[in-house]
């Protein structure tokens, strides 16, 4: 990326606004396309129209969806005009992308409520003065025939086989239907549509993303610049955030669970999340890893102001501030507190303790309760917070009493 970086020589604060805009991208393709782009807007007071789409496939958004809002809101800051687009017509075929089999097709109702959510939450972190939500379902519902079999024209089987998740599948022997060549088709017009100078979207969104140059091209209009984000790697430190791996965080969730989850993730972690998640700026970010690493800053500082800004971004700043205060009062080993409200749970008398766990949730089988006690991660709390271990799963439980359930679940139990 370098080499093209040097083509275009930019005065130095647009060369200030491509470092930024590039920081924490896997890949801009073209690059010095780009730069002529951010030099063209600059000279000619033009903002640049800058697309990224969304599939209204789950109703929440998490932290690895904001990774592409967080750099939309980048350009925004810069004068830019950003184009939220919601894939209202797209989510009822299905992106394809790495999928091993055909997906199943949503319904107009999933994807009109989904829809209203996506919209609800965006706007935490996008300037709703500088945004435009649009729907793709305005111009691709309108295609005629004719029109549709114009678009198809414009790309062959052999191309769309490029692709290594169809590619697998067709060797394989796995099915692929029509109707999913036609999804790269109808996100690369939804470009055409839009005449997009740029458009963002993950690495696993590549061809999808090439197409839209492709089809502009083919349609007579300039070609837009991909940018590609990395997946935000999830709690676990190994794959991409998911909710259907668990290893998530939902903006939508608690403020003190936003807190905890972030407060739980490794140091070389956190600073992936800096650069991805935090509004901060680059030679911010510069000065906090030089102080982490020469000892200025301890990671569990760096860690919880990371916490802090992104709990507040969701929620506010007094909220951000009460649950770091306390989250500090729980995990301070010389002031151990408990939290302000902790939900009850009723159970018989003489319910062993493995199941009391699975009863109340904290557990999803007697196999993983049983693996919690094992692992010394569940606790009798007394009203002052001070704890006992409980190493046995077999244990009756008699009388009420505070548990503690790895770091961050308390549970008041009471007799039924």
């Amino acid at each position: 990326m370098a080499e093209n970086a040097e083509e275009i020589i930019l005065p130095r604060e647009v060369e200030e606004e491509f470092t930024e805009l590039t920081r924490g991208i896997e890949e801009v393709l073209p690059v010095h396309e780009f730069r002529k782009k951010l030099l063209k807007a600059y000279e000619t007071r033009t903002p640049l129209r800058v697309k990224a789409g969304f599939d209204p496939t789950a109703p929440d958004l998490h932290l690895g969806h904001t990774v592409l809002i967080q750099k939309l809101r980048q350009f925004q800051k810069f004068g830019h005009r950003v184009l939220f687009l919601i894939g209202d017509y797209t989510a009822m075929i299905g992106d394809p992308t790495g999928k091993s089999e055909t997906r199943k097709v949503l319904s107009r109702r999933e994807v009109e409520e989904n829809a209203k959510t996506y919209k609800e939450q965006v706007f935490k972190i996008l300037d709703v003065q500088k945004t435009e939500i649009v729907f793709n379902s305005t111009w691709l519902s309108s295609l005629k025939l004719e029109d549709i079999l114009h678009l198809t024209g414009k790309y062959t089987v052999a191309r769309m086989l490029e692709r290594d998740d169809f590619s697998k599948r067709y060797h394989d022997g796995q099915p692929i239907s029509l109707v999913e060549f036609m999804y790269p088709l109808m996100q690369g017009y939804d470009s055409v549509a839009l005449k997009c100078d740029v458009e963002l979207g993950g690495t696993d969104q590549k061809f999808n993303l090439l197409v839209g140059r492709d089809l502009q091209s083919a349609y007579g209009q300039s070609t837009q610049c991909v940018i590609m984000t990395p997946l935000l790697v999830g709690l676990d430190g190994v794959k991409k955030m998911s909710k259907s791996l668990g290893n998530y965080i939902g903006i939508k969730e608690a403020p003190g669970d936003i807190y905890g989850k972030l407060m739980s993730i490794s140091d070389s972690l956190m600073l992936d999340y800096y650069t991805l998640l935090s509004d901060k700026s680059t030679a911010d970010l510069e000065r906090i890893k030089k102080e982490i690493a020469e000892g200025k800053i301890h990671p569990k500082k760096a860690k919880a102001d990371l916490a802090f800004e992104i709990t507040a971004r969701f929620t506010s700043e007094n909220v951000a501030r009460e649950v770091a205060a306390e989250w500090e009062k729980i995990h301070n080993p010389k002031e151990r507190g408990l939290p302000h409200d902790i939900p009850s749970f009723s159970f018989i008398p003489g319910t062993e303790l493995a199941l009391l766990l699975k009863e109340a949730k904290l557990a999803q089988s007697n196999s993983e309760a049983r693996r919690m006690v094992e692992q010394n991660s569940i606790y009798r709390v007394d009203e002052s917070g001070n704890e006992e271990v409980l190493t046995d799963f077999k244990m009756p439980i008699r009388e009420g009493f505070i548990l503690r359930a790895g770091k961050r679940k308390f549970l008041r139990i009471v007799p039924h």
